[in-house]
């Protein structure tokens, strides 16, 4: 009689975890197919639960670098240690060229987010310091944990993530979850507001990095919300093809799906 009660209580719990609430939507690899790279792309609506997803193994089992959406994660921990006073401070550049002009100047760490200077990101990077920077990685059990070098480790491929690690901390900074001050994540999310209109908000931040075998390796995660209700989204695609206009790509795939899934209407 006791085993019978354990095997219906294990069947209960099998159950009640099993992942009906998943829709996997293979029309929209047409999205990726048509700029000749692969990818995956995941959406949750946050009032359902219920997730859309294209390729679930690369959205699941593949870690990647984070490249520039790492840039959030450093922004609140300068923001956190005080080695960034407020979303005007700035940082001075130091003179080297390096073939972006939106760059090359003094920056605020606004103006460094959404124009997503490494160069100001590298030296706030080096300010907090390797120790709490990883301390801080640790805490956030973010993705594999590993830094190499305090300047470059989340574009060498030493820290990786996946997909669903990215949607699940988009979820949480949109509803003050994680162990940072309120008032910094605020400050973060002003940073990725990026289209906001009587129709939807648009919230997100890119990433762009190199794999170690040289393919492009793209990010595109954060939120859209339609009438006050919030959808989280990741996007992640990669390319051998070294002449790919990746930003162009990138933002086209992502505003095909949220349109083919009845976004930027009003009407979700």
């Amino acid at each position: 009689m006791k085993l019978y009660k354990v095997i219906v209580f294990t069947l209960i719990v099998f159950l009640s975890c099993s992942p009906n609430n998943v829709t996997i939507d293979e029309s929209l690899g047409k999205y990726f197919k048509a700029h000749n790279v692969t990818g995956t792309f995941a959406l949750l609506d946050n009032g359902t639960g219920e997730f859309t997803i294209y390729n679930l193994g690369r959205y699941k089992d593949s870690a990647y670098l984070p490249a520039s959406t790492f840039k959030i994660i450093n922004s609140l921990i300068g923001l956190q240690t005080g080695k960034i006073v407020n979303d005007s401070m700035i940082i001075k550049w130091d003179g080297n060229d390096r073939g972006r002009p939106e760059c090359n100047r003094d920056l605020s760490m606004y103006a460094a987010f959404r124009s997503s200077c490494p160069p100001w990101y590298q030296e706030l990077a080096r300010r907090i310091g390797k120790d709490t920077m990883q301390q801080w990685i640790d805490t956030l059990a973010y993705g594999n944990k590993k830094i190499s070098a305090i300047d470059t480790f989340w574009l060498d491929n030493s820290l990786k993530i996946t997909a669903d690690e990215q949607l699940g901390l988009m979820k949480k900074l949109f509803f003050d979850q994680l162990p940072f001050h309120k008032l910094n994540m605020e400050i973060v999310r002003k940073a990725m507001l990026f289209e906001n209109n009587s129709n939807y908000s648009l919230s997100y931040k890119t990433g762009w990095g190199m794999k170690e075998n040289g393919s492009h390796l793209a990010w595109c995660v954060g939120w859209i919300v339609e009438n006050k209700h919030p959808f989280f989204f990741v996007l992640n695609l990669e390319t051998e093809d070294k002449t790919a206009d990746i930003p162009g790509i990138r933002m086209k795939i992502l505003k095909s799906i949220l349109a083919q899934s009845g976004f930027m209407q009003g009407k979700r």
